[in-house]
């Protein structure tokens, strides 16, 4: 079982289709088919359906891809000790949530490729709801998230970094428009909007209506000047209270608590790039507020 096989079949499972893995990889596309029927003869058994134009999975495809991708991260996992015996090189891929990319990760990345120039890095943002799955497909090494505080993932190897505090940031005085209480989310599966509805349902707040954004500056923009209220960490508005932006109430109640975390999967070989870009944010989480 030839290592190039597994990397074409982790491809077309990827980009959906032969010809674009085929584009990606740099191969003519005989050279792709030629990989899985070599493949799939190996094995005694088909990977793909071919219908018309589209490829999926069978069943057995859809067995064996955990086990391609191991393999996968085993060959890197001996090629990378053979090579640096410790040294972080390489590539890492960080998958995090806008908040923690716009406000936590500058610096760390900043600090981390002064440190270890020969580490590639790579931050991608995440799909909530896909996290396991993009680690256990190798899409992203680590995730670094905000979750509630006991989020816990069973495939997943987790570190809870730091406890942070919710804010419900709401206009000053001066810009509130009547009694409107439209309600301002952030993205539609983000940790942040459950526990603003749990808040709300608690407390019984009546709401008139809500908009749903993509990132947060827009949110804290809207709320300046009086489109609604909404609840983010306390990091995210941190500068806006100190210079009287808003109005902030800080929620201490635990049930509205949430905690940075970074993640990845349990089967995944802790890598020196990794092990250092998590040394790394530990430490400056120390100094996080």
């Amino acid at each position: 079982m030839e290592l190039r096989h597994l990397v074409t079949f982790k491809m077309i499972v990827e980009k959906g289709g032969f010809k674009k893995a085929a584009d990606q990889l740099g191969y003519a596309q005989s050279s792709v088919t030629n990989h899985i029927k070599e493949l799939e003869e190996e094995l005694n058994q088909p990977l793909f359906d071919r219908l018309g134009k589209k490829v999926i999975l069978t069943n057995f495809g859809k067995e064996f891809y955990p086990y391609a991708i191991k393999i996968m991260d085993l060959y890197t996992e001996i090629k990378e000790k053979a090579n640096r015996f410790g040294e972080p090189t390489g590539n890492l891929t960080i998958g995090a949530s806008e908040a923690l990319t716009s406000y936590r990760l500058p610096q760390i990345l900043l600090d981390y490729k002064e440190k270890y120039p020969e580490v590639n890095l790579s931050i991608t943002s995440i799909d909530y709801r896909n996290i396991p799955l993009e680690l256990q497909q190798g899409t992203i090494d680590l995730a670094l998230v905000i979750k509630k505080n006991d989020w816990k993932e069973k495939d997943l190897h987790s570190e809870q970094i730091k406890q942070e505090p919710m804010v419900l940031i709401t206009p000053l005085k001066d810009k509130q428009k009547g009694n409107s209480k439209t309600v301002l989310y952030s993205e539609q599966n983000c940790t942040y909007k459950s526990i603003f509805n749990d808040y709300l349902s608690a407390f019984q707040i009546e709401i008139d209506g809500s908009v749903d954004f993509a990132s947060l500056e827009p949110i804290k923009q809207c709320v300046m000047n009086g489109l609604g209220i909404s609840m983010l960490p306390y990091f995210t508005v941190k500068k806006e209270l100190e210079d009287q932006l808003l109005n902030g109430k800080i929620l201490k109640d635990e049930q509205y608590a949430i905690s940075t975390f970074v993640t990845y999967h349990k089967d995944k070989w802790v890598t020196p790039a990794m092990e250092s870009m998590i040394d790394l944010i530990q430490s400056y989480s120390k100094y996080w507020d």
